[in-house]
């Protein structure tokens, strides 16, 4: 039985969960934060205007600093406003991507049980910081890695300027190594990201798919 068991359907398009797990931590204040709102404007204005996405991709929004804190449920995009983030605290993203894992089974279980289809969910880190101390970072290494070989979801880790690239690289899959952000190119790297999600909701199941290059956004050299 899922946590979500009782909310019906908006419609019964095969659908995409993209939940961005979000650093909301202290260091992330000024012009981080600011830029990293903007991208997520843009991010839900350009899934707004693409018809099939809008009617596909589910958002789920989960931000760490000292607290974990879920400010977005999964859903539609003409089922919430994008909210503007604060920064505040430490760095628990460990916990905070385990709850991101923990919403995404949920959610898929709930997609079985409505009959709904779904494609593979995706899971975005954000940050640029380095894990709280008392942060399990090997287990979430070893979960991460189990649930992508188990093709239980796909994980894409961002790393911001500042970020400890040993560290994000530990947690990232072999398979999906760390993206450093070239500068706060957040708009860059959501209108990737939104191009994405718009060819995976018109791909057919078995189809391979091939996703725009990330030069736009991501610093390739380090």
């Amino acid at each position: 039985m899922s946590y979500f068991q009782g909310e019906t359907p908006d419609n019964y398009e095969q659908k995409c969960l993209c939940t961005l797990v979000l650093d909301t931590s202290g260091s992330m204040g000024g012009e981080p934060i600011r830029e990293l709102n903007r991208g997520l404007q843009e991010f839900y204005a350009a899934i707004e205007e693409d018809l099939i996405a809008a009617n596909r991709l589910e958002v789920s929004i989960v931000t760490f600093g000292s607290r974990i804190n879920t400010i977005q449920e999964p859903s539609l995009i003409e089922g919430f406003d994008m909210p503007t983030l604060g920064v505040s605290g430490t760095t628990r993203l460990v916990d905070a991507v385990r709850e991101a894992m923990r919403k995404t089974e949920e959610r898929k279980q709930w997609y079985k049980e409505t009959g709904q289809p779904y494609y593979r969910p995706i899971v975005v880190l954000i940050t640029d910081g380095e894990p709280d101390r008392d942060q399990d970072v090997n287990g979430i290494s070893a979960e991460i890695r189990e649930a992508v070989e188990g093709k239980r979801f796909t994980f894409f880790g961002l790393g911001v300027k500042g970020y400890n690239h040993a560290t994000l690289q530990r947690i990232c899959p072999p398979t999906a190594p760390p993206m450093p952000l070239a500068g706060y190119k957040f708009s860059e790297f959501f209108k990737w990201l939104s191009n994405s999600i718009g060819i995976i909701t018109k791909s057919k199941e078995g189809e391979t798919i091939e996703l725009p290059p990330i030069s736009d956004w991501a610093q390739m050299k380090f």
